[in-house]
């Protein structure tokens, strides 16, 4: 027994045995994809950035509406027409009326222009949303892809921690035929074999959901069955989380968007105001009645008399509309500012976590693990030691592994918040 409890001893205090520093990677068939080629998927299949992009489409045709200047009016009429004394000759010596009539809208008050700024402002802001619609898009693929990355490698952990409770009841079962373990001991390892089935099993299935989400974000349902992932996993190194919020904001997409839709809205406001400035309709129309005057021309002005509406209603509401506009700005603002004080401290946490597990939990679990087999397959220690110690290993390979993810997952995600615009739609 003293032999027994020394090697124990050993084992618990020898220096640290190799462990990964990275999580293991999953061996798949199927060629793996890398972020970069998920990426690249993502950005060129993306169904949100199509809708994005159709609305794009529209406000630049709305902008094209809004340069567009009234259109001439054309009438021709004919009057005084008597059946009994219609008169002989051709048509135009007919004795009938007829007038042919011109008329044009001449826009006042800058109408026009301010129609122009509307719609540029709005295809601004569809540009932006855009840019937004990529930055949760990236962030979206990012998640997915560490998740798919996740359960790739929860499976191999989950299939060597059933192998081990495996082999580990096979010996138990062997003690029990040789009498020197009881049959509750070998009862209770059975139980925890079968848990470490499940946890296996589930993790295939985990697999399939992580599959299906990746799959949607590349535009490749079809192929959910046969995708796989290949992480590059980022070592637990601190980043700089030092940066200039304000100058990231006022950068951001969003942000950019609600500027631009409060801007449109005060452009709006404006021209709604315009509208009491009235416009002028000129007409030009020449007349013909044969046997009295021949042919006369004619000249007319309209213009309406602001008498029932004078537009207080319609100036009102977009006083509110720009109102709510700044509202909404001043709110995209401080939601930006939150995400990224968020985003900082997921960072930080996760590597300091991450650090932690890799540099120490994970080898002083392992080495836990390895001497209580040892003493369980000497004598040493019980059954409940030994099944304790099974599932905490399991429990801090798991752990370490969702830190890796974790970790990746708010590298990637900072990354994509503070990044500078650098391109025309930037993030």
């Amino acid at each position: 027994m003293k032999t027994r409890i020394a090697l124990l001893f050993c084992l618990l205090f020898a220096a640290p045995v190799s462990v990964l520093a990275a999580v293991p990677v999953v061996v798949v068939n199927a060629p793996a994809l890398t972020l970069a080629q998920a990426q690249a998927l993502m950005l060129a299949h993306s169904r949100d950035l199509l809708m994005a992009q159709r609305n794009v489409e529209a406000a630049q045709a709305g902008e094209l509406t809004a340069a567009a200047r009234p259109n001439p009016q054309i009438s021709l009429n004919t009057t005084s027409i008597n059946p009994r004394n219609f008169g002989a000759g051709g048509v135009s010596d007919k004795r009938m009326d007829t007038v042919l009539r011109i008329d044009q809208t001449i826009e006042r008050g800058d109408k026009r222009d301010l129609r122009i700024k509307t719609a540029q402002a709005l295809s601004t802001a569809s540009l932006a949303d855009l840019a937004d619609t990529q930055r949760q898009q990236l962030i979206s693929l990012y998640n997915a892809f560490y998740d798919l990355a996740y359960a790739q490698d929860k499976i191999k952990l989950t299939a060597d921690a059933a192998n081990l409770a495996q082999i580990g009841q096979q010996k138990a079962e062997l003690r029990l035929a040789a009498g020197d373990i009881a049959a509750s001991d070998v009862a209770r390892i059975r139980v925890d074999t079968l848990r470490a089935q499940n946890d296996a099993e589930q993790a295939a299935a985990d697999v399939s959901n992580a599959r299906v989400a990746l799959a949607y974000l590349l535009g490749w349902e079809g192929r959910a069955d046969s995708l796989s992932v290949a992480p590059d996993w980022l070592p637990p190194v601190a980043t700089d989380t030092r940066v200039d919020f304000a100058q990231i904001i006022s950068q951001r997409a969003d942000v950019r968007a609600a500027q631009a839709r409060l801007e449109a809205a005060r452009q709006y406001k404006e021209l709604v105001r315009a509208q009491r400035t009235r416009d002028i309709s000129v007409g030009l129309q020449a007349e013909h009645y044969p046997g009295q005057t021949d042919n006369t021309v004619g000249l007319g002005i309209s213009f309406p008399l602001l008498l029932g509406n004078n537009y207080t209603g319609d100036i009102r509401a977009a006083e509110v509309a720009v109102s709510a506009a700044e509202d909404s700005s001043a709110k995209t603002q401080a939601l930006a500012m939150g995400e990224l004080q968020r985003a900082q401290a997921t960072l930080n946490s996760s590597q300091a976590r991450l650090a932690r597990y890799q540099k120490d939990l994970l080898p002083s679990a392992r080495r836990a693990m390895d001497a209580a087999e040892f003493g369980f397959a000497h004598g040493a220690i019980s059954a409940v030691d030994l099944l304790d110690a099974r599932r905490t290993w399991r429990a801090i390979q798991l752990e370490a592994l969702t830190a890796q993810s974790d970790f990746a997952r708010a590298q990637m995600s900072w990354n994509t918040l503070t990044a500078q615009t650098q391109t025309g739609t930037g993030l």
